[in-house]
């Protein structure tokens, strides 16, 4: 047992130096004392909460009156104790959209670990004269999601610094390389181009740069030379010399704006990764021991009908991030928006102050997953998958109702416990020269 103690307050001495302030009694240490408990469907449907019956309900009542039939129309909502649950269709797999970024950010996790980044590497050909390289300038990719115009410019701004401002040669670029979330090669690479040199910006590039911290330079960096790309750097037998080594955000940062904006090419840059959807659905299978088939994945996005996944079995995946993000330090508020930002795909949603949430939306499915935080029964898990052609605005009143009515009859916690609050996290300079 103090084994074990040691290591988790080993792992979190290790994580605070990743620039993020961890709390004084661990929450790894914690989360074994108050882990969720996946409620039985037996219980659920032989004695259902009546409160969260009553929400359902009402729910189905709602749509019905839309003309939107009950049968299409998933549930589960489950106290964290599972003692109380309530579903309907809750074992059915259903098509939940983007709730299938809540697999994609367990398996994430389980198979990086939330600090995890990923590197793209800077390197040359030639030789420096002045502030001209007489050669060529290299990228190689590492399977950066959020490799995006402020981390071009950053980059940039780095390369400045070792007194380059021209490259003579041609931008070679190669690996896993995708930049605002193109993963072309050479679409990636324009981007890149565009972003080093500031005397071409315009539209959106400039807009971007306006939102970093003032009195970020304006990088001068200028590709004499044209776009190459080459499948790897073993393969085109160029020799060169390492420059810089660029760190992505850590994983469960780039987790967390995924899950804000619901990106869809992030999930999908991350799941590719990992071996493809059903691989994705396979790892959230095994760490939940929800059966395989109610998770069926074709990508880690949800883009499409046949991404579908029971409502309970939802509530189980992210009951499983919420154990995952503890152990290392960190709240599922870390990783998904809360619904007091009014941002990415919850602006304008009425939902509870401090719940937790994932969206999900299709042309014939709204899905809304998470967890809110009750003064009688603590936390209260759930998952709601909504079907029909509707009117989205519909679909969302239908659901932010059933947390109110929750909420109305359990009471709101007034503040988020510290299993469930945001953990403070400050950026770093993440290109690293290489000597």
């Amino acid at each position: 047992m103090w084994s074990l103690v040691g290591a988790l307050l080993l792992s979190v001495s290790t994580q605070a130096l990743d620039g993020r302030a961890v709390a004084t009694v661990p929450r790894s240490l914690m989360s074994y004392a108050t882990r969720p408990v996946l409620a039985s469907e037996v219980s659920a449907n032989t004695t259902p909460d009546p409160v969260a019956k009553q929400a359902i309900a009402n729910m189905l009542n709602e749509l019905k009156q839309l003309g939107l039939p009950n049968p299409a129309q998933g549930a589960w909502i489950q106290s964290h104790d599972g003692v109380i649950a309530s579903g309907n269709l809750s074992n059915r797999p259903l098509p939940s959209a983007s709730l299938t970024k809540i697999v994609t950010t367990l398996a994430s996790l389980q198979t990086w670990g939330s600090n995890y980044r990923f590197i793209t590497n800077i390197s040359i050909t030639g030789n420096l004269v002045g502030d001209t390289l007489k050669g060529d300038l290299i990228i190689e990719g590492g399977g950066d999601p959020f490799f995006v115009w402020e981390e071009a410019i950053a980059l940039a701004n780095k390369i400045n610094q070792l007194g380059i401002k021209r490259i003579q040669g041609n931008l070679i670029v190669t690996g896993r390389f995708a930049m605002n979330f193109e993963t072309d090669l050479v679409k990636a690479a324009n981007f890149l181009r565009l972003a080093f040199d500031s005397s071409r910006w315009e539209g959106e590039v400039a807009e971007q740069y306006a939102t970093m911290p003032v009195g970020t330079p304006k990088p001068q960096l200028v590709i004499l030379g044209n776009i190459r790309t080459v499948p790897s750097l073993a393969s085109s037998n160029i020799s060169s010399k390492s420059l810089i080594r660029h760190a992505s955000l850590p994983l469960w940062q780039i987790l967390k704006r995924m899950n804000t904006f619901s990106n869809n090419e992030m999930a999908e840059m991350l799941a590719s990764q990992l071996g493809g959807g059903r691989q994705v659905a396979a790892i959230a299978a095994n760490a939940t021991e929800i059966p395989i088939s109610e998770i069926n994945l074709v990508n880690g996005s949800g883009l499409g009908q046949a991404n579908q996944i029971s409502p309970r079995a939802v509530v189980a995946v992210l009951m499983a991030v919420h154990n995952r993000a503890q152990v290392e330090g960190l709240t599922l508020a870390d990783l998904f928006p809360i619904s007091d930002c009014n941002c990415g795909t919850i602006e304008g949603r009425k939902m509870p102050k401090g719940a937790i949430v994932k969206t999900g939306t299709l042309s014939d499915v709204s899905a809304l997953a998470g967890v809110v935080q009750t003064q009688q029964h603590g936390p209260i898990w759930f998952a709601l998958v909504n079907r029909g052609e509707g009117n989205i605005d519909d679909f969302h009143r239908s659901q932010d109702n059933v947390l109110q009515n929750l909420v109305a009859k359990w009471g709101l916690l007034k503040s988020p416990s510290p299993s469930f609050a945001e953990t403070p996290w400050r950026d770093s300079d993440r290109n690293e020269v290489i000597k």
